[in-house]
């Protein structure tokens, strides 16, 4: 094992009805003027904005809002939220929503803290941020983690970049999950954001170096515990103990909690999904999908002891007469793959519904390889010629 630091200040509150202590909770933290930042239409029609604001008037606290964050969140959405907290003298962000909406936050509370500077340098890794407003949350799509994470992805729709800043100062200071929140959600956002929280902890697990047991065996659970829940929404779409099940998974996944004590983690997937995502705009968790059997493939020899526990903790394999550990890690791919169908999430790049150009690729693996300094990945080291493999091999 490596030496490691674990960091996970944000407050929870978990169960039914819980987003009617915003109020109390922004005010514990000091917030006095907020902006309620949200995505589309649902959240006002279902009336969870409105429970909000109320919260929010009963504990005496200003309040103005900003909808409209799409998936893969734009820059444009951003700095529009910075112009109305400017104007409106926000001193606290929260985020009612999903990873989308928390990540928008972070980037209008960095830029807060820094007016002076463009925001979107952060995310070029120009510079480091110099202070962050507060954050929290009232979840609404258990997927991203970002409500506990130090992470924030922005698109720059302008040129298509999608790109990623973490620092452990946009922390959110408190977390709201209600899992009734996500029962409306449709099946294929449940089980992308259940895909999603599957690659946070396999990201972290498929390393080279630092492992302890007892954090393989959490991650190993919580891969195993959201299988099995993601299988019984995508029939039961109203079934709370598995939304809640599915909610606190997401979080522990992208907390930091799987990785301790190893190397950090690869990343690389999340690292071509975000090109696909930039170029594509497809739903993350479906693209990781999408990636990921061809990215195991392409590395499974350069980690093989991994991917064989994998395949035999995670997917159930067994060991039978003859068979070597690089069929029991093709095994384990191959389960991976029909779980991911089981719950309607695609394996390639066809199912997808994108069918990139060898020139598109070359232009993902270069943009890639300028966002990750040259290489990415800890299974397997990638360079831009293993990232037009994988792409190339992920198409279908």
């Amino acid at each position: 094992m490596f030496n490691f630091e674990y960091y996970t200040p944000t407050k929870v509150i978990f169960g039914k009805k819980t987003e009617e202590r915003a109020g109390e909770l922004v005010k514990s933290f000091g917030g006095s003027r907020v902006l309620i930042h949200y995505g589309g239409h649902s959240a006002v029609r279902s009336g969870l904005i409105d429970r909000v604001k109320k919260s929010l008037d009963e504990a005496g606290i200003f309040h103005v809002e900003l909808g409209g964050v799409v998936p893969n969140p734009h820059l444009g959405k951003v700095r529009e939220g910075i112009a109305l907290a400017k104007k409106n003298g926000i001193d606290f962000i929260l985020a009612v929503g999903g990873g989308s909406v928390i990540d928008s936050s972070k980037a209008i509370a960095y830029a807060l803290a820094d007016p002076e500077k463009d925001v979107w340098e952060l995310f070029e890794h120009k510079r480091k941020a110099a202070g962050c407003f507060p954050v929290a949350s009232v979840l609404t799509i258990a997927a991203a983690g970002s409500e506990m994470s130090n992470s924030c992805v922005i698109t720059n729709e302008k040129t298509g970049e999608k790109r990623a800043y973490d620092d452990d100062i946009a922390r959110p200071k408190f977390a709201i999950m209600d899992p009734e929140l996500t029962e409306t959600l449709p099946d294929y956002q449940t089980e992308a954001g259940c895909t999603d929280m599957m690659m946070h902890t396999m990201e972290r697990y498929f390393t080279q170096g630092g492992n302890m047991e007892i954090t393989d065996a959490i991650a190993e659970g919580l891969l195993r515990t959201v299988m099995k829940y993601a299988q019984i929404l995508h029939k039961d779409p109203g079934n709370y103990e598995a939304r809640a099940e599915v909610m606190w998974a997401g979080s522990l996944a992208h907390n930091g909690l799987t990785g301790c004590g190893n190397d950090g983690g690869d990343f690389a997937c999340h690292m071509l999904e975000h090109e696909m995502g930039g170029m594509f705009d497809v739903t993350h968790g479906a693209g990781l999908a999408a990636i990921w059997p061809s990215w195991a493939r392409y590395c499974m020899d350069s980690d093989l002891n991994r991917f064989v526990r994998y395949a035999r903790n995670v997917m159930g394999v067994e060991k039978k007469d003859g068979m070597s550990d690089r069929d029991t890690a093709l095994a384990g791919i191959e389960a991976m793959e029909k779980f991911y169908h089981s719950i309607g999430m695609p394996v390639n790049m066809k199912e997808l519904g994108i069918n990139p150009s060898d020139e598109q690729i070359e232009e993902m693996a270069a943009s890639a390889v300028r966002a990750c300094g040259g290489h990415k990945g800890s299974a397997k080291v990638l360079y831009k010629d293993d990232m037009i493999a994988i792409y190339k091999a992920a198409r279908g």
